[in-house]
């Protein structure tokens, strides 16, 4: 990931010193140490969950519809002459509805 020699972690560690200060570097080191710790955990988790709905069967399909719904229509009738392309008009909507 990362190539980082002795020689760069050298010179990362004496510049943590420097501007952390003896006292402040341990703590820092282990928060973030507990930090990644955490990363790890959350990101093996979330790829186990993508793995078990990846392997959950998908939704049931049109064929696995039961006998008493198989018969109904899937779009409601249209009147005479019109096309199932064709949007609804005002005056169509209009005569469903009472006036207002």
């Amino acid at each position: 990931m990362f190539d980082l020699g002795i020689q760069e972690l050298i010179v990362i560690f004496v510049v943590a010193l420097l501007v952390f200060g003896p006292k402040r570097l341990p703590e820092l080191g282990r928060s973030l140490g507990k930090g990644l710790a955490e990363l790890k955990k959350a990101l093996q988790e979330a790829k186990a969950q993508i793995d078990s709905e990846l392997d959950q069967p998908a939704k049931p399909d049109k064929t696995d519809i039961p006998q008493s719904l198989a018969g109904m229509p899937e779009e409601p009738p249209r009147e005479k002459g019109e096309k199932a392309d064709e949007p609804v008009s005002d005056e169509k909507e209009k005569r469903g509805k009472p006036e207002e």
